[in-house]
């Protein structure tokens, strides 16, 4: 019989998520090489099928760059509400499994399968193996799965046997199953942590137990104490389904390339503004600190500022937008545009929305809002926007299906 875990994580990571749907989809796709882009005039690969990545493509490479490599490539514009769809499917299948779920993304999810060991015979294969037909019967999909003792291992796994792999690791060998890979290859070790470590000799995960925890505690507060525990195999950080409070609520478009056209630029930042405004509104949230940004071939133009009090309408939000553009633009080539509220924080009744907003307005965007919710995003909208880019929305690395995550609408 088998030993109990203390704790068993598991990491679905779907394989070539949107491109597997659009083959699902198109049987006459599957077996073939596509690549998915932001819509039927997008030029830049979101991601790719492994039949097109055997030829070399890889996500944000140019279609017309991809095409070189393989002339066959079929282009399928992305359709981020069917992604979405098929994702909330994947998720709530796999609540049959664990009430223990937390969404990491569109495409990943792990799940703690500790208090339920005994369901499952204490076999992490078998738990494993019910996790990948639970996904194929709900979506028709294949998935690689990862399961381990803590939630880094986990993730790490997941990856070696891709596509439709399934890796377990015991607890008591994740250290030495970590201890060769390249520090950076753990989930949230970026190249500037990178850089830090290598100055203490830290380039693999078996270099982290020659220094101290401290060093990292130091520099990093409790964030780098979980680092020196995750190169270790000993992620002390838990599954958790709870979806924190917004810290930032933002959307950005990639625009045509070099654009000098001051009123193409601004309205799409005018497009931007209304969908942060829309997306407050919806999550009865407001703010008074917003960030404007463009990037140019010298890289993005920044700043913040404040409106007089806190608002969720995007003509308060637009005004500083346009204001902050016009003084920085210096008429070269735009590629980019982003606009963030900075401080969201709740509308707590009639007397917040309306310290800096009259009744009517309120009135107005309700009407707007149910209008939009039912019939689709920007149905009723500024006169401008009507002719607003025709590309689709995409899903964020974040999006999450519910709460102020669900990028997609609002």
């Amino acid at each position: 019989m088998n030993k109990p875990w203390h704790k068993v994580i598991a990491l679905v990571d779907m394989n070539a998520f949107f491109a597997s749907i659009e083959q699902f989809d198109k049987p006459g796709w599957r077996g073939r090489p596509i690549a998915v882009t932001n819509g039927g005039i997008g030029t830049c690969i979101i991601t790719s099928s492994y039949e097109a990545r055997a030829y070399g493509i890889r996500t944000g490479m140019r279609l017309s760059d991809a095409r070189k490599l393989c002339p066959q490539l079929i282009q399928a514009p992305s359709r981020p509400y069917r992604y979405a769809e098929v994702s909330r499917t994947i998720m709530r299948s796999l609540e049959n499994i664990t009430p223990d779920l937390e969404i990491f993304s569109v495409d990943e999810a792990f799940l703690d399968l500790s208090h339920c060991q005994r369901l499952y015979h204490y076999d992490p294969w078998h738990m494993g193996k019910l996790i990948k037909q639970t996904i194929f019967d709900s979506s028709g999909l294949l998935c690689s799965v990862g399961l381990s003792g803590d939630r880094s291992t986990a993730k790490w796994a997941a990856k070696q046997k891709k596509p439709n792999g399934l890796t377990v690791i015991k607890p008591e060998q994740a250290g030495s199953a970590l201890a060769d890979i390249a520090v950076t290859e753990l989930c949230g070790i970026n190249k500037g942590i990178g850089r830090f470590l290598a100055q203490y000799g830290v380039f693999r995960c078996a270099d982290m137990k020659n220094i101290p925890i401290s060093v990292l505690g130091q520099r990093f507060g409790n964030p780098g104490r979980r680092i020196w525990l995750m190169a270790q195999g000993q992620d002390p950080e838990s599954v958790n389904g709870h979806v924190a409070a917004a810290k930032s609520l933002g959307h950005g478009k990639v625009i045509p390339p070099n654009t000098v056209d001051g009123s193409v630029i601004l309205l799409y930042l005018m497009h931007m503004s209304e969908k942060v405004a829309a997306r407050l509104r919806h999550n009865r949230l407001h703010a008074q600190l917003f960030s404007f940004a463009f990037k140019t071939s010298d890289g993005w133009i920044k700043t913040r500022s404040k409106t007089i009090s806190t608002t969720n309408d995007g003509k308060q939000i637009f005004q500083l937008c346009k204001f902050f553009f016009q003084q920085k633009w210096q008429k070269n080539g735009v590629f980019q545009v982003h606009v963030a509220a900075l401080d969201p924080k709740p509308a707590n009744g009639q007397q917040d929305l309306f310290v800096s907003q009259n009744e009517s307005r309120q009135i107005l965007h309700r009407t707007i809002d149910r209008i939009n919710h039912r019939y689709g995003e920007f149905t009723l909208c500024n006169a401008p926007l009507i002719n607003r880019s025709s590309m689709p929305n995409v899903i964020a690395p974040a999006w999450k299906p519910d709460g102020h995550r669900d990028t997609l609408d609002h």
